[in-house]
């Protein structure tokens, strides 16, 4: 069973066009390297690696530049320490009326205390400004260094410009160290945000942000696997080009910069619609269904990595959605972009 199983994820005839095998790519020519999937799993230790890069940063650079901002982490007033209530909140962070009243008979409290407890003991946990500050200065960096680094070695691929490029001689296309690094550092990235989602600032898209992470996680990793890694890395370049002025929208709002803040957040706006609902769909979508259909024409694979590409899609214009909401309130409604803020969490 699971001989059949590995059998079948590992088919040439599913990873590959006809005539191309995984020999293919484990003996390629002197002095040319193409991608092997074993190089992609070091992304998995890595991504603890930037966990704990993580921590140095928001402890050694980003908590410094808040105390210079006079972003403080802010004292919570603590809830009263409570056995019966702690073990409810646990389980429901806000019970309905029912339960506080049954609460308030059991404890011999006012139904308005109890109620008061749970505001309280819900606010104990939010997370304080200088630590979203912090989290959002540690994207910042990632995002903003990334994006410099993939643009200096995609400007001179002549694939960034003629997207037929990515197909030619494809899957045999020697993978060049830039290209390697990319990768790996966007895939390592990542599996972090993977694993910190669930201890990171909860928002109220996680569900769609959880699904974000894994198709890209998947796609990236079946991208490399196949050699895709022309397109792989132009996908990962736009996707990275709006998030920049994201998080550096939300370290302008932290920081009580709300002009600087309203207007980072229309470069971000402009700059998710060109990047993702634009340039995305209509120059690498487009390359990646109808080009590579004329040059190398349809596999398995193909159809997989198409529909993860589409997935995203679909994601982005249900974020474009929300931004232009949020913008029409701000221009018709005079409402800042910390509603974009509060949507976020």
């Amino acid at each position: 069973m699971t001989a059949s199983m590995s059998a079948w994820i590992w088919s040439e005839r599913f990873w590959f066009p006809e005539n191309v095998t995984w020999v293919d790519l484990e003996h390629p020519p002197p002095g040319v390297e193409y991608p092997r999937l074993g190089h992609i799993l070091l992304a998995l230790p890595l991504a603890f690696a930037v966990l704990v890069l993580r921590l140095i940063f928001e402890r050694l650079v980003a908590k410094p530049c808040a105390y210079i901002l006079q972003i403080q982490a802010g004292l919570r007033r603590q809830a009263q320490p409570n056995a019966v209530l702690e073990r409810v909140y646990q389980s429901k962070t806000c019970p309905d009326l029912r339960q506080v009243e049954g609460l308030s008979k059991q404890l011999d409290w006012d139904v308005r205390k109890v109620q008061r407890w749970f505001r309280i003991r819900r606010n104990q946990d939010r997370p304080t400004i200088q630590k979203k500050f912090c989290e959002s200065m540690w994207r910042f960096t990632f995002y903003f260094g990334i994006f410099i680094y993939a643009i200096c070695h995609l400007w001179v691929s002549p694939w960034m410009w003629d997207t037929k490029q990515f197909w030619y001689n494809y899957p045999l296309q020697p993978l060049s160290p830039g290209q390697y690094t990319h990768y790996v550092a966007e895939l390592a990235f990542y599996w972090s945000l993977m694993f910190s989602q669930f201890t990171d600032i909860k928002r109220k898209d996680f569900l769609i942000m959880f699904v974000h992470h894994l198709a890209t996680i998947i796609l990236i990793t079946s991208s490399y696997a196949n050699n895709m890694v022309r397109a792989g890395t132009l996908v990962m370049c736009v996707h990275d080009a709006s998030d920049i002025f994201l998080e550096a929208a939300k370290l302008a709002n932290y920081a009580k910069y709300q002009r600087l803040c309203d207007a980072l957040f229309v470069v971000f706006s402009i700059s998710f619609f060109l990047t993702r609902l634009v340039i995305y769909p209509f120059w690498i979508i487009r390359s990646v269904l109808f080009e590579s259909w004329e040059i190398i024409g349809p596999y398995q694979a193909w159809w997989f990595l198409n529909g993860l590409l589409l997935v995203l899609q679909v994601l982005h214009i249900i974020w474009f959605y929300l931004i232009a909401r949020i913008a029409i309130k701000a221009v018709f409604k005079g409402k800042p972009y910390t509603e974009m803020e509060a949507s976020m969490e």
